[in-house]
């Protein structure tokens, strides 16, 4: 089978259902804490507007939405509702993290993983382009791409599975690096779906950015951020992110 005929981005499509399986609100409850002290210790005590773009199935959101006042955006209507459901007291757009403009500003924005389907380097700066118009002076942008160039590791295989109730849902997914020499690697899932006596497969495809970590700096802070890198405990390892804070114009 040649896997390019496999379609792009079900899982924030028609296999949108399967996210609550695939990536539980439960799995954020770890890394979430991160997020709030860094957003703490930049912003100080209260109850502060926070923007997220690609907010995905609103799963780290979750965790953030009783001590911020939260807007959420997203470029899928179908991962949209998953958020809406989860997370009612937010106010839900859609929209493309690279051209939306709410006409309002905030104190933070955050992009987690969703950052990585910028496969260019004019999509990077499109998005920062975006964090800059919605945050006041001094306002914090936080990034955390799943990987840098320096740190990816081409033909990993990762699994796991997660159970609700009469769904049972095993993920198999292949990560790798057609072709080195661009910006874009690719990511393969197989979902395997029982519900009852009844097991689906289901396959899927994505294709990420990939960029080194001066790239990543560079851009920051040509859009106007003075940017530093942090290093968070998440499980056995570690997640990086990128803060951002918001220069004077």
């Amino acid at each position: 089978m040649d896997v390019s005929t496999i379609p792009l981005n079900r899982l924030y499509g028609d296999l949108a259902h399967l996210w609550p399986l695939v990536s539980p609100p439960s799995d954020y409850a770890d890394e979430a804490p991160n997020w709030s002290q860094v957003l703490r210790e930049r912003l100080g005590p209260g109850r502060h507007t926070l923007l997220e773009l690609g907010c995905g199935g609103g799963h780290l959101l979750f965790h953030l939405t009783a001590d911020f006042e939260a807007t959420a955006v997203d470029i899928s209507p179908e991962m949209l509702k998953n958020s809406m459901r989860l997370n009612p007291s937010v106010d839900h757009h859609l929209g493309d993290m690279r051209t939306v403009r709410l006409g309002r500003t905030f104190r933070a924005v955050i992009i987690h993983d969703a950052v990585d389907y910028m496969l260019t380097e004019s999509d990077l700066r499109a998005a920062f382009a975006t964090a800059a118009a919605h945050l006041e002076q001094g306002g914090v942008l936080i990034v955390t791409p799943d990987d840098f160039r320096e740190t990816f590791r081409d033909c990993r295989v990762s699994s796991e599975t997660h159970s609700q109730g009469t769904w049972d849902l095993t993920l198999i997914q292949f990560d790798h690096d057609p072709d080195p020499s661009d910006t874009m690697t690719e990511t393969l899932m197989a979902f395997l779906v029982r519900d009852g006596g009844r097991l689906t497969l289901e396959l899927d495809r994505h294709i990420l950015g990939l960029f080194p970590t001066a790239t990543w700096l560079s851009l920051m802070d040509e859009a106007g951020f003075d940017v530093e890198r942090r290093r968070c405990p998440w499980r056995e390892t570690e997640f990086v992110m990128l803060v951002g804070t918001r220069r004077a114009a």
